[in-house]
């Protein structure tokens, strides 16, 4: 009789002890699935962005948004260089600021480019630069008014 009660006991124990587990394992799967959502932004999403038109062509394939924004940026501009390269930013609300490092004829230089998100379309910012023309000088100076706004879509060549 006492083997049987015993017995009872263990089973009992090992039944609770596989609840608890299963309960911690639920958990664990609803915080992993709360961080994803907060990494997505609905403004901003992977993939390309890009222009077309005018002989111009602007195209920023956005690659990772879980550290910054991360891409490559390409300009083939009517008139002028061709430059491809790497963005690394950041989202600042409707804001997305960063440094373009590319190669343009052969020599590599970096500045920083700004974009407006607007109605889904990234359009370019200016504004003045420093000495060295690799930085804006105050950001809340920057007047977007680029005329080739950077649509979600397929990157263009």
């Amino acid at each position: 009789m006492k083997k049987i009660i015993l017995l009872s006991l263990i089973v009992i124990g090992f039944a609770s002890c596989k609840n608890n587990t299963a309960k911690e394992q639920d958990t664990s799967q609803e915080k992993e699935s709360v961080v994803i959502t907060k990494k997505s932004s609905p403004l901003l999403q992977v993939g390309c962005y890009s222009y077309s038109g005018n002989n111009s062509v602007v195209n920023l394939d956005i690659t990772d948004l879980d550290n910054g924004v991360t891409g490559k940026l390409t300009y083939a501009l009517d008139g002028k260089d061709h430059s491809s390269g790497i963005f690394n930013g950041k989202l600042n609300e409707d804001k997305l600021f960063g440094v373009y490092t590319f190669s343009s004829e052969g020599i590599e230089s970096k500045r920083e480019i700004a974009f407006l998100i607007k109605d889904g379309k990234l359009v370019e910012g200016y504004g003045k630069l420093n000495e060295d023309g690799t930085a804006f000088t105050n950001k809340n100076d920057i007047s977007y008014t680029s005329t080739m706004p950077l649509t979600k879509g397929d990157c263009k060549e």
